[in-house]
C-alpha cells in the first residue's frame, strides 16, 4: 500500500508532506498529541529524529493561515470535518480581539471555503457566525504602514463579507448584516495588546465604499423577499451606506439600486417601516452625485407604478402624523422625477395630483377645515412647486389647461378667495406667486383669458400701502410680471399700460426707495425688476415714454446718482445699476419730452462720471445710450463742457477708453499710442489667432464680428457726433489716437478686403483679372491710408517735440535772466559795502555821481529841445553756446522805436 501512494503522488516527499502537515494539525492542542487510526487509511510510520527535526509544538499565536488553507482545500484532508472545526476554532481564539490587516488576504479566503461547505455541511455555519462577530470589530494594524499596504487586502475582504449573504442560511446571512451595521461605529477592546492599533473609523468607511459590499448587499434583496424582518434590517443598512458615503450610493445606482429599491418597497410590512426606509434610500441616492442615473432609473413604468401605489396607500392612511409626513416625502422624490422630460408620471399620476390642487379636500379630510394641519399645508406647497417642474414638460400643458390650473392660481393668489388663516394663507399665496412666475409664460393665453395682470396689480396695490410694504408679496408679483413682460408679447404689454401699470410701478419704486435700506436684498432686486419691466413696456412706444415722464425721469437721475460704489457688494447692486440705464436707454432716450427733462437733470454727466468710474461690463450699454442720446441737440454741449473729478474733458476720456480697449483686444501699438505695423492697423489677437480660418457666407468673419462686440466702433460713432477738431484738453498723444479714431472706418473697410482676398487664397479661388485689379487697388488704397496716418503721427510727435524744446529754451532764457539779476544785486552790494568801509571810495565815488548829474542835466536840456522817442524791445533768437546752464544761452534784443 505504502509502495502505491507513492507511485499514485509522485514518490515519498508528497506523502511525507503530508503527514507533516496531519501532524502539525494534530499537536496544536496544549502541546499534546492525539492521533485517530481509521483502520482503512494506511499508516505511515516516520523515525523519531524526522519527526524531532521538523516538527515542534504549535500555540495560537503561531498559526499558518496558509496550512490552515491547505487543509481545508487539499483532496486529502478536505473531509476532516472535526479536525477542520478544530483548527478553524483555534483561528478565532487567536483573533478574537480582531482581524489584523495583513492576514486579511487569507482570512478572507479561509471564510470563501468554509462558505462554500455550509451547503453540505452546515457544521462550518457555527464558524461563520463567529467569524462574522469578529468581523464587527476594526481591523487591527501592527504599523502605521499596514493601513496603506493591506488597503486592496481590506476592501477584497468587505467585498467577501457581502458575498457570504449568498450562503443559503439565515443565521450567516443575519450575521452578515449585524457585522456591517456594526463595522463603522465599533470600538476596538480595552484589552487591545500594546503593539496592536485599530484602524479609524473614516478608514474603515474609506475600504467600505469601495468595496462591492453595497452592491452585493442590494442584490440581495431578492432574496429576502419571504423573510420580512431580515428585509427590513438590510434596508436599514443600505440606508445608513447610502446617507454616509456618495461613493456607496454610486455603486448602488451601478447595480440599478434606485430601480430595485422601487419595485421592493411595497412589500408587505407589518411594521410600516420597508416604506419609509426605501423612500430615505431614494432620496439619498436622488442626492448623490448620480442624481441623474437615478431619476433615469426610477424614471421607468414600473417605478412610476410603484411609485403611485405607495402614494395612493398613504393617502388612505392620511390619519396618522408619520403617514402624512412619508406621504408628503414620496410627493417630493416624486417631483424629483418628473423633472425627467422622458417619465410618464404626467400620464399615470400627473392628472390625480393636479386633482388634489384643484380639490384640495381630496388629499385629506383635514383640507376641509377652515385651518389646515401643518403636513396638509406643506402638501398643497409641494404640489404647487409640482406645477413649476410639470411646467417645463410640454406633454403636461395641455393636462394643466384641463384641470384649469391657472385659475386656480390666481385664486390662490387673490388674498380673499382661498379659506385658512393668515399665516397659512399668506404661505400658499407666496408658493401660488413662485409657481405662476414659471407657469404663466408658458400658459399665456391662458393667463390672458383669466386676467392674471388684473390680479396681480390688485394684490400689489394691497401691498403697497401709506404703512409700509409687504415685501415677499411684492417681491414674487412683480417677478410674475416680469416672467410675462419679458416675451415681449403686445397683448400683455398693451393689458398692463391700459390698468395704468406705469405709473403704479413707478410710485411702488419711488416709496421703496425712499423707505428700505440700500443693502436689502430683496428690496433691491424688486426696484431692478421694476426697472426692467418698464423698459419692455416703453422701448418702442412713444406714448408710453411720455406716461414715463417727469417722475420717471426723476426716478431714474435719483438711482444714477448713487454710483457704482457698491456694483461688486453681493446685494444685486450690479443688476439694479444696469437696469437704471437700461431704463434710461428704453424709457427716456427717443421721447423729446423725457429727453430734454433727462439733459435738464445733467443725465448725461451722470452717465459719463458712470462711464469714468464704473466697471467695464457697463460701458458697451452706457455708450449705446449715449450715441442715441446725441441726436438731440442740447447732448453734444453737455459732453463737451464735462469735466471728471481730475478735471480730464471727456474727448480726452473716450480716446483713453480707446487705448485701454485696443490693449484688451491685443492690438499692436507703438510706445506713442501710433501704428506699430502698417499691415495690421486695427488687427486684433483672436483675428490675428483666426487669420488661416476660411468662414461659410452665412457666417460673419472675425473683423466684421469684432465690430458688434468691440467698444471702439461705438467710441468712433460718438465722435462722429462730437466732431474731430477743435476738441478741448487734449494731449500730443490724445491726438495721435484720435487719428486713428478718425480714419477707422477706412481702415475697418480696408481690413475687410484684406480678409476677403486671404479667404479667396484659402479657399484656392482665382478672381478673374479685373476682380483682381479691383482688389489690388483696394489693397493699395488702405495702405496708403495707413501710412497717411502714420505721417500725421510722426508730424504730430514732431511738433510735439519742437513744442518741447521752445518751451525748454525759454525756460533756460528766464533762468539766465534771473542768474544776471542776482549778479548785478551782488555787483551792488560789493560797491556799497566799499563805500562805506572805504573814504577814498566813496570820495571818488561821490565825484562820479556829480559827473553823472551834470551829464543828465545836459541830456535833460537836449531833449528839451528835441521830443522823446518810445522804443519796444524783443527776442529775435536764443542760441546754444554749449555752456552749462543759463551761462549757455545767448538771447538776442532788438529795438524798434514807436
Amino acid at each position: 500500500m505504502k509502495r502505491v501512494f507513492q507511485q499514485s503522488f509522485g514518490g515519498p516527499t508528497v506523502i511525507e508532506a503530508i503527514s507533516r502537515e496531519l501532524l502539525h494539525f494534530s499537536r496544536m492542542d496544549s502541546g499534546k498529541t492525539s492521533r485517530r487510526v481509521n483502520p482503512e487509511t494506511p499508516v505511515i510510520n516516520l523515525s523519531t529524529s524526522y519527526k524531532n527535526k521538523h516538527f515542534h509544538e504549535v500555540s495560537p499565536k503561531g498559526l499558518d493561515l496558509r496550512k490552515v488553507i491547505c487543509l481545508l482545500q487539499d483532496p486529502l484532508t478536505t473531509n476532516l470535518k472535526e479536525r477542520h472545526l478544530f483548527v478553524l476554532k483555534k483561528l478565532l481564539k487567536r483573533n478574537q480581539h480582531g482581524f489584523l490587516l495583513r492576514e486579511l488576504a487569507d482570512i478572507s479566503q479561509i471564510l470563501n471555503i468554509c462558505a462554500e461547505k455550509v451547503s453540505d455541511h452546515p457544521k462550518y455555519a457555527s464558524f461563520l457566525c463567529e467569524a462574522l462577530e469578529i468581523c464587527r470589530l476594526p481591523f487591527l494594524k501592527e504599523r502605521s504602514s499596514d493601513e496603506l499596504i493591506y488597503s486592496q487586502d481590506a476592501t477584497e475582504f468587505l467585498s467577501s463579507m457581502g458575498r457570504l449573504m449568498r450562503v443559503q442560511h439565515a443565521e450567516v446571512q443575519e450575521h452578515v448584516l449585524e457585522s456591517v451595521k456594526s463595522f463603522l461605529s465599533s470600538e476596538a477592546p480595552a484589552d487591545l495588546a500594546e503593539e496592536l492599533q485599530p484602524t479609524s473609523p473614516v478608514y474603515r468607511l474609506q475600504r467600505l465604499e469601495r468595496s462591492d459590499l453595497p452592491k452585493t448587499l442590494l442584490l440581495s434583496t431578492g432574496a429576502l423577499q419571504n423573510q420580512p424582518c431580515m428585509q427590513l434590517q438590510l434596508l436599514l443598512i443600505l440606508q445608513l451606506l447610502s446617507s454616509c458615503s456618495d461613493m456607496s450610493c454610486r455603486s448602488l445606482l451601478d447595480a440599478g439600486g434606485a430601480e430595485t429599491i422601487c419595485l421592493h418597497m411595497n412589500a408587505a410590512d407589518q411594521s410600516g417601516r420597508v416604506l419609509s426606509c426605501s423612500s430615505e434610500i431614494l432620496w439619498n441616492l436622488l442626492e448623490s452625485s448620480g442624481r441623474e442615473e437615478a431619476v433615469a432609473q426610477l424614471s421607468s413604468l414600473e417605478c412610476v407604478l410603484s411609485l403611485k401605489e405607495a402614494f395612493s396607500s398613504l393617502l388612505e392612511l392620511s390619519s396618522h402624523g408619520s403617514n402624512l409626513q412619508l406621504r408628503n416625502f414620496l410627493l417630493v422624490i416624486m417631483t424629483r422625477v418628473a423633472g425627467n422630460p422622458d417619465c410618464p408620471l404626467v400620464s399615470f399620476l400627473a392628472k390625480q395630483l393636479l386633482g388634489f390642487i384643484t380639490f384640495p379636500e381630496l388629499s385629506s379630510p383635514s383640507a376641509q377645515e377652515p385651518f389646515y394641519s401643518s403636513e396638509d399645508l406643506k402638501m398643497r406647497r409641494l404640489l404647487l412647486n409640482l406645477l413649476v417642474v410639470m411646467s417645463r414638460n410640454v406633454a403636461a400643458l395641455q393636462l394643466l389647461r384641463d384641470e384649469r390650473v391657472m385659475v386656480n392660481l390666481l385664486q390662490l393668489v387673490n388674498p380673499d378667495a382661498p379659506p385658512g388663516g393668515a399665516a397659512q394663507q399668506e404661505e400658499l399665496q407666496l408658493q401660488a406667486l413662485e409657481a405662476l412666475a414659471s407657469v404663466a409664460p408658458v400658459m399665456l393665453c391662458d393667463y390672458l383669458s383669466y386676467h392674471g395682470n388684473t390680479y396681480l396689480l390688485l394684490l400689489l396695490d394691497r401691498c403697497i400701502d401709506a404703512s409700509g410694504c409687504r415685501k415677499a408679496q411684492t417681491q414674487r408679483c412683480i417677478r410674475v410680471l416680469r416672467s410675462v413682460t419679458a416675451l415681449g408679447e403686445k397683448a400683455v404689454s398693451q393689458d398692463l399700460c391700459d390698468q395704468g401699470a406705469i405709473s403704479q410701478l413707478l410710485g411702488i419704486i419711488i416709496q421703496m426707495e425712499a423707505l428700505s435700506d440700500e443693502d436689502d436684498v430683496v428690496t433691491i432686486e424688486t426696484m431692478s425688476n421694476i426697472q426692467l419691466i418698464l423698459s419692455t413696456l416703453c422701448e418702442t412706444d412713444l406714448h408710453r415714454k411720455e406716461l414715463f415722464g417727469f417722475e420717471g425721469v426723476e426716478m431714474v437721475i435719483c438711482f444714477l446718482r448713487k454710483g457704482p460704489e457698491k456694483f461688486y457688494s453681493g446685494l444685486g447692486h450690479n443688476k439694479l445699476l444696469v437696469s437704471t440705464v437700461d431704463c434710461v436707454w428704453s424709457c427716456i432716450v427717443g421721447c423729446c419730452v423725457t429727453e430734454y427733462q433727462f439733459l435738464a437733470k445733467e443725465g448725461t454727466s451722470l452717465l459719463l462720471d458712470l462711464l469714468r468710474a464704473g466697471p467695464r461690463c457697463l460701458r458697451s450699454i452706457i455708450f449705446s445710450t449715449l450715441l442715441d442720446l446725441c441726436n438731440n441737440p442740447n447732448t453734444q454741449p453737455q459732453i463737451l463742457g464735462w469735466r471728471d473729478v481730475g478735471g480730464q474733458t471727456a474727448p480726452r476720456v473716450l480716446l483713453q477708453l480707446w487705448r485701454e480697449e485696443e490693449e484688451e483686444l491685443g492690438v499692436l501699438r507703438n510706445q506713442h499710442g501710433g501704428i506699430e505695423d502698417p499691415k495690421k492697423p486695427l488687427l486684433t489677437r483672436v483675428q490675428e489667432d483666426n487669420s488661416g480660418l476660411s468662414f461659410p457666407a452665412n457666417v460673419p468673419s472675425a473683423a466684421v464680428l469684432e465690430t458688434s462686440e468691440s467698444l471702439r466702433v461705438k467710441i468712433y460713432l460718438l465722435f462722429c457726433s462730437l466732431g474731430f477738431q477743435d476738441l478741448p484738453g487734449l494731449s500730443a498723444g490724445d491726438h495721435v489716437t484720435l487719428s486713428i479714431v478718425r480714419r477707422y472706418l477706412d481702415l475697418k473697410v480696408g481690413e475687410v478686403w484684406k480678409e476677403i482676398s486671404s479667404e479667396l487664397v484659402l479657399d484656392g479661388v482665382k478672381p478673374i483679372r479685373s476682380d483682381q485689379d479691383a482688389l489690388t487697388s483696394i489693397c493699395k488704397t488702405s495702405e496708403d491710408t495707413v501710412r497717411s496716418i502714420m505721417e500725421e503721427q510722426r508730424c504730430i510727435l514732431e511738433e510735439q517735440k519742437q513744442e518741447e524744446i521752445r518751451e525748454e529754451m525759454l525756460i533756460y532764457a528766464e533762468m539766465k535772466s534771473h542768474h544776471k539779476q542776482k549778479e548785478l544785486a551782488a555787483e551792488a552790494w560789493d560797491r556799497y559795502v566799499s563805500r562805506t568801509s572805504d573814504y577814498s571810495i566813496l570820495k571818488a565815488e561821490k565825484t562820479q555821481r556829480e559827473k553823472s548829474m551834470k551829464s543828465r542835466l545836459r541830456l535833460e536840456e537836449a531833449a528839451a529841445d528835441h521830443p522823446a522817442k518810445q522804443f519796444i524791445s524783443h527776442i529775435l533768437a536764443v542760441e546754444l553756446s554749449g555752456g552749462q546752464g543759463p551761462a549757455g544761452v545767448d538771447v538776442t534784443l532788438a529795438r524798434t522805436s514807436v
